[in-house]
């Protein structure tokens, strides 16, 4: 069963570490435990729905609680405290694309507004149902998740949308395939949220990006089914899968897509190697992907962020044997942690290792062997930290950007700076680090962590969230940064959509988002 206050399955759990709260508790000072509301609490403020009764829409108040937010820190904040502003009037569960235009006359007879919902992983306010005079339906798309064909000729898969990350694998692996996109998400989200965030996963540096793996599929909109070939190439104007792409439920409904899958690997192996300081580390890394080597990941931590990470680890006699081992081999206090995928045949694997370790090695590289499958094996951990840092005090969350090479140290400073000193003004401290976990030829991406004390209630708790989150906002657009590398805009990148597109550029989006759904029916608020 799905927590339904904060993040991944109900019986699962990660403990915060004694040492790890003993660094917390130095750095930032120490956490107060808030009171969490009941699931019962929360149940009875569930008002009557405003719809009308329908054989597709389940008005129960649970379903409709668990379908009201998604996994943002302002909505743990708001689930934890019990104080949800609003909840979808009903929640309907389509089982295919006829269903879903069933939907659609529904919700215009009961002038009601609709919002998908795939896997509720959105961080930036994607599913979250706002206060309003209009009734709000939820669309789970949980029962689209079949797999409808694979050619292995053609390399091709078509999957309903609703299909989560662990289920679309599984099909895959059974006929030897993969499609190989991993974001931290992975357990729960899905791949219509994927398709229409501009999801990235872990290994995107050998699989691709969602948007070269999205081949085609069907989107259901209020004017209309559009259908999107799953051609290799086409010159026949604009591609029309760019509008889904990125379209965050806005256009219409995708019920299926076809994406690109590749053989699964014959062999895959994960390294972690230290470097003696940032500046040869960054090199290192942009050196290798702009060499062209195979690789399927390169994840380089700041010092701070590899500092920062062993001290958080729970392992403190273990980490003091790493440290006097690195030390004796040339890597001190400024090091910093990269972890390498290699994923493939034997032979591309041993020719990827061959080439990547001998190129970090002339930059002063250290391989630490273990370490690279420790990461592998806790790699989707980290959301479950959060609900553990919160239930002692404390507050974790993430931004991220993206920027050219040479801009990359501008950029991280002025970030890092920007969240160190976001909540100066109430005595407020942050702890803030850094890594790089998506890099191209041209520049890499930038995700940043920062942890802060929780306040003594919901609003002082929002109020230190914003804060760090703004400063970080301002630094992106000011510094040359993307607003978002991977979430998405949904709520939350609002404000900053413009200084990136620019005015004729958002007027552009808002015209192509009419003509798909003149009436404005579908996911009112998100993206512009």
């Amino acid at each position: 069963m799905r927590r339904w206050n904060g993040w991944g399955d109900a019986a699962v759990s990660h403990p915060l570490p004694e040492s790890a709260a003993a660094v917390l508790a130095e750095r930032i000072g120490p956490g107060t435990p808030p009171r969490d509301a009941s699931l019962a609490e929360v149940l009875a403020s569930v008002p009557a729905s405003r719809l009308p009764p329908h054989p597709l829409v389940s008005t129960e108040p649970e379903v409709r609680l668990r379908h009201a937010r998604g996994q943002s820190f302002p909505d743990l904040i708001v689930m934890r405290s019990g104080r949800v502003p609003a909840f979808p009037d009903g929640v309907a569960l389509p089982r295919d694309a006829e269903e879903v235009r069933t939907l659609f006359a529904y919700a215009r007879d009961a002038g009601a507004r609709l919002i998908p919902f795939g896997g509720g992983t959105s961080v930036v306010g994607h599913v979250n149902v706002a206060p309003g005079d209009a009734p709000i339906l939820t669309v789970s798309l949980e029962r689209l998740q079949q797999l409808h064909s694979l050619s292995e000729e053609d390399r091709l898969a078509t999957f309903g949308a609703g299909v989560s990350g662990p289920h679309l694998e599984d099909a895959l692996r059974a006929r030897g395939y993969t499609l190989g996109h991993f974001p931290q998400s992975f357990e729960l989200s899905t791949l219509g949220g994927w398709i229409v965030t501009r999801s990235r996963g872990q290994q995107s540096l050998g699989y691709g990006r969602i948007e070269n793996l999205f081949a085609g599929g069907r989107l259901e909109a209020p004017a209309g089914s559009v259908v999107l070939p799953s051609f290799p190439a086409s010159a026949t104007g604009p591609d029309l899968r760019e509008f889904v792409l990125g379209s965050e439920g806005r256009l219409g409904i995708l019920t299926e897509a076809t994406v690109r899958i590749s053989p699964r690997p014959e062999r895959e192996e994960f390294h972690a190697l230290f470097f003696p300081d940032w500046e040869r580390a960054r090199t290192a890394v942009r050196e290798l992907v702009q060499s062209g080597t195979p690789l399927s990941m390169l994840r380089l931590s700041t010092p701070q962020e590899t500092a920062i990470n062993l001290a958080l680890s729970g392992h403190p006699r273990m980490v003091g044997l790493l440290s006097g081992a690195l030390s004796l081999r040339g890597v001190g206090s400024d090091g910093c942690m990269l972890v390498l995928g290699v994923s493939g045949s034997r032979r591309t694997v041993e020719f990827a290792e061959r080439t990547a370790l001998g190129l970090a090695g002339r930059h002063g590289a250290v391989r630490m062997p273990l370490l690279g499958q420790k990461w592998l094996k806790g790699r989707f951990r980290a959301p479950y930290l959060r609900n553990a840092a919160w239930e002692r005090g404390w507050g974790v969350d993430t931004v991220e950007t993206a920027t050219s090479w040479s801009n990359v140290p501008r950029l991280l400073a002025a970030v890092e700076d920007a969240l160190r000193g976001a909540l100066a003004d109430q005595g407020e401290r942050a702890l803030v680090f850094t890594h790089l976990s998506h890099v191209y030829a041209t520049g890499s991406n930038l995700y940043t962590t920062f942890i802060f004390r929780l306040g003594k209630d919901a609003e002082e708790t929002h109020a230190r969230w914003l804060a760090l989150k703004t400063a970080a906002s301002r630094a992106m657009v000011a510094h040359g940064g993307t607003i978002s590398h991977q979430h998405g805009v949904g709520t939350d990148h609002r404000p900053w959509v413009e200084a990136e597109k620019g005015a004729l550029g958002l007027s552009a989006i808002r015209q192509m988002l009419g003509a798909f759904d003149p009436s404005g029916l579908l996911n009112p608020g998100k993206l512009v």
